[in-house]
């Protein structure tokens, strides 16, 4: 069976969509088996607990956190998908559980992922904030790391529809970063450990998303957190969880979160470093922002009786409402769009563009117009009258 098989036999049911908050997470940790030890280990600006998850009794320690970034949910998914795996009574497992000590932070930023913002309570971003610790979630997530002392961390994210791979024209899927460890971003010892991994996650999942993982740019700032813990000599790795096509859920991307963790786990116990590691990571192409998720091209407009035509560009913004998230449809770009792609994309042979306020699009409007009387489009999605 291969890791997409076993992450669809163990995808937890009870966690859907893009909102994921403690309320959905406490009852997986209260079913978890007794080999999980499942705690309380810190509160939130606004009081909320903060949980840990353990797993294993080895003597490699690696340290995981995910939604840091309260509206980034879809590695949160793939790591009780993961749990479901580590409660299953195979040979792997129990190797995992022996060789292994993982301790988990599933929602470092509970607040945010209450109201479904990247900040917390304080309107701080936590991942520009690990050098100076100035909130409660940054000073528990460095006080873990300084007491647990780990091996190795994961630093779970989800990235916008924006990104694709660079030069393939194709969504980034998955990406991911050894980050830097100085200004001059140069390659330690710490930062090949972390690129080893990456190598092999990145040849496991060329079998089920050819050239649709991306390698994150590489930019240093001790105030990111995954800088800083390279910084401090730990090999850390950044997951960012991106788009594949018609998954706005991330459904099916949590799956490749999954055989991410799971592949990974295969291959840290192997000491010994390739000497071309360096280079298999760096042609991992680069993530590029170069997609919207709407494209519509060749549209005519009537500008002072003169007929012109013009390519624009729509995006969804997610919008909480009553629990669910909502995806609504926005005029983003006009024009300027040469190097860009979108997700779905719409030629619309030089038929006039008109919707109700006006003949021109305008940005900020939402994604409802009529191309000529027939052609006729709601939240960006056309639509048959």
């Amino acid at each position: 069976m291969n890791n997409l098989q076993l992450a669809t036999e163990h995808l937890e049911n009870e966690l859907k969509g893009r909102y994921v908050t403690n309320n959905h997470i406490l009852p997986l940790m209260k079913k978890l088996p007794n080999q999980f030890r499942v705690k309380t280990i810190g509160k939130s600006v606004l009081d909320k607990p903060i949980y840990s998850v353990e797993y294993g009794i080895g003597p490699i320690k690696v340290l995981i956190w995910s939604q840091m970034h309260g509206n980034e949910s879809t590695t949160t998914k793939g790591l009780f998908d993961f749990f479901n795996y580590l409660s299953s009574d195979t040979d792997f497992s129990k190797e995992i559980y022996t060789k292994y000590t993982l301790y988990c932070i599933p929602i470092l930023n509970p607040d945010g992922a209450e109201v479904y913002t990247r900040v917390n309570a304080n309107e701080i971003d936590l991942n520009r904030d690990a050098f100076e610790i100035t909130q409660p979630e940054s000073k528990l997530l460095r006080s873990v790391f300084e007491d647990y002392k780990p091996d190795l961390c994961y630093n779970l994210h989800d990235q916008r529809t924006i990104f694709g791979t660079e030069t393939y024209n194709l969504p980034a899927t998955v990406s991911f970063l050894a980050p830097a460890y100085n200004e001059s971003r140069e390659f330690n010892d710490v930062r090949l450990k972390a690129i080893k991994i990456i190598n092999r996650m990145n040849d496991n999942l060329q079998k089920f998303i050819p050239n649709q993982v991306g390698r994150f740019d590489d930019s240093f700032n001790v105030n990111c957190i995954g800088d800083y813990f390279t910084f401090r000599g730990v090999p850390t790795i950044l997951f960012e969880a991106g788009h594949y096509k018609d998954d706005y859920n991330r459904n099916e991307v949590r799956k490749f979160i999954f055989c991410s963790l799971f592949e990974s786990f295969k291959q840290t116990n192997e000491n010994d470093i390739v000497k071309n590691e360096l280079d298999f990571y760096l042609k991992i192409p680069q993530n590029s922002k170069c997609f919207y998720d709407f494209l519509y091209k060749n549209v005519n407009f009537i500008d002072n009786t003169e007929k012109k035509t013009i390519n624009f560009a729509a995006q969804y913004t997610e919008v909480l409402n009553l629990d669910v998230i909502e995806f609504e449809a926005r005029i983003i770009q006009i024009e300027d769009l040469e190097n860009h792609s979108g997700h779905v994309e719409f030629d619309l042979n030089e038929i006039v563009y008109n919707c109700n306020i006006s003949n021109l699009p305008e940005i900020g409007a939402k994604a409802d117009f009529v191309f000529g009387e027939k052609v006729k489009f709601k939240n960006g999605k056309q639509y048959e009258v």
